[in-house]
């Protein structure tokens, strides 16, 4: 016997338990390995397909389809979805069956176009799994990274994978989770399950509420503090900066000068203006992503205009110095390895790449630590965001592996408190939404390579 229940009431159950559900006549998305009775009830329903699937995932982050209850159970996938509600991103997981409703070719990019939702998508599908992403999201390389890191042996643990996969997305994902999650839609349980979440929501609703909103003031007070120490290191770039325009002392009118030349320094001078004004309007840590990254393209405009005033070659467009990028973009890389830590390649600047060579320490850029002046690599969570603006597209994470900040900003809770941003937001994407705008794990969707260890 199955009810009908009111939009507010499956809306606030499916809040409380942190993952949609499948409308499936009679049986919840995920509760768990079904009874005999419960089975019999899936068999005979009608087939569940990316629409269903889509629904639901408007509701909440995570989605077991009821043929792939033995995939994830409904504590894994609770414990999934309230990961992902706590960090504050639009990443949607879903746990399918491999059958001809899911085609392993377009499940993603259909998933994607029914929802509706500018995000990151995971797909379980029986043994296999693969991601795609909104470039505003997170670039498709990215998500190639990911995949791979986490690919498994068919038959793997999906619960296992699953959080692994969310564990290295969530730190690296742009954006927030959409407003629809708050207010999940009209659904259909049975009578059973009623009775067994009744409980919960009598006793839990109000103590969730309480939790959210300590939640919330907690994230607002780490943010603003994270924010004011964000502001004296910003501040000290948006200076130096200034200072090498004085430095560099160009004059569109001078003699020799070009078009070319007075464009770039159009450019620098536009970037310095836009730097100063974003910080000045900043809000939230993430916001500081922006702001160097204005100052990263001015350097860059200034270094082309240096170069076609002394008559060299011009620079080709590298990230900044990685051990200040106050020096400017690199000239090469190098390999350097932290303290404790692996060795790798770090894009530097000509002086520092000299220091290196004659068995020197780098000149590196220092931050106020509780220790004292401390390079930025070993200093807090809150230094994310500004280096993240210099070292974008996906670079910042293998620079900063093995350190400090490299460990923070791996974690969830780095995600939840300091890298939320409006850089592409879990919000209802627009009518113009293309294939070509969602990027994928392999970048195959064509074939049905979907199996294990795709």
């Amino acid at each position: 016997m199955s009810i009908r229940l009111p939009s507010a009431l499956v809306g606030v159950l499916a809040a409380l338990l942190g993952f949609g559900f499948a409308a499936a006549p009679g049986a919840l998305a995920d509760p768990g390995p079904p009874s005999a009775a419960e089975a019999r009830v899936v068999a005979e329903a009608p087939a569940l397909g990316p629409k269903t699937v889509a629904e639901a995932l408007r509701n909440g982050p995570v989605y077991v389809d009821p043929r792939a209850f033995d995939q994830l159970s409904a504590g894994d996938a609770k414990a999934l979805a309230d990961k992902i509600r706590d960090a504050d991103k639009p990443l949607f997981v879903a746990v399918l069956p491999n059958t001809p409703d899911f085609p392993a070719d377009s499940v993603l990019a259909t998933l994607r176009a029914d929802t509706g939702v500018a995000g990151l998508y995971a797909v379980r599908l029986g043994d296999g799994f693969n991601a795609g992403a909104d470039g505003t999201v997170m670039p498709a390389q990215q998500v190639q990274s990911l995949v791979t890191a986490v690919k498994t042996p068919a038959g793997a643990d999906a619960a296992a994978q699953l959080n692994a996969f969310a564990d290295q997305a969530l730190p690296q994902m742009r954006g927030s989770a959409p407003a629809s999650w708050a207010a999940a839609g009209d659904g259909s349980m049975n009578t059973g399950a009623l009775i067994a979440f009744g409980a919960l929501l009598a006793a839990g609703a109000a103590g969730t509420f309480a939790v959210v909103q300590r939640n919330r003031r907690r994230k607002a007070a780490e943010e603003r503090a994270a924010l004011d120490k964000l502001r004296v290191v910003v501040d000290e770039d948006i200076t130096a900066y200034g200072e090498e325009l004085d430095r560099l002392d160009f004059h569109p009118a001078e003699p020799g000068a070009d078009d070319a030349m007075r464009a770039d320094y159009e450019r620098a001078l536009d970037a310095y203006e836009r730097a100063k004004s974003l910080m000045g309007s900043a809000e939230r840590p993430s916001d500081v992503r922006a702001v160097t990254g204005e100052l990263a393209d001015g350097r860059f405009s200034l270094a082309v205009l240096d170069a076609r005033r002394t008559g060299r070659e011009l620079p080709e467009r590298r990230p900044p110095c990685f051990f200040d990028p106050r020096h400017g973009p690199s000239v090469t890389d190098v390999d350097w390895m932290p303290t404790g830590g692996l060795s790798r390649q770090v894009p530097v600047c000509a002086a520092d790449a000299a220091r290196l060579e004659d068995g020197l320490d780098p000149m590196a850029r220092t931050v106020q630590t509780e220790t004292g002046r401390r390079p930025y690599w070993e200093a807090g969570p809150a230094y994310g965001p500004w280096a993240g603006g210099y070292f974008a597209g996906g670079l910042l994470p293998a620079l900063l592996v093995g350190t400090m900040l490299g460990g923070m900003l791996s974690s969830p809770a780095y995600a939840a408190e300091y890298g939320g941003g409006d850089f592409g937001s879990g919000d209802v994407s627009g009518s113009d939404f293309g294939a070509s705008d969602f990027g994928g794990g392999g970048g195959d969707f064509g074939g049905g390579d979907f199996g294990g260890g795709f």
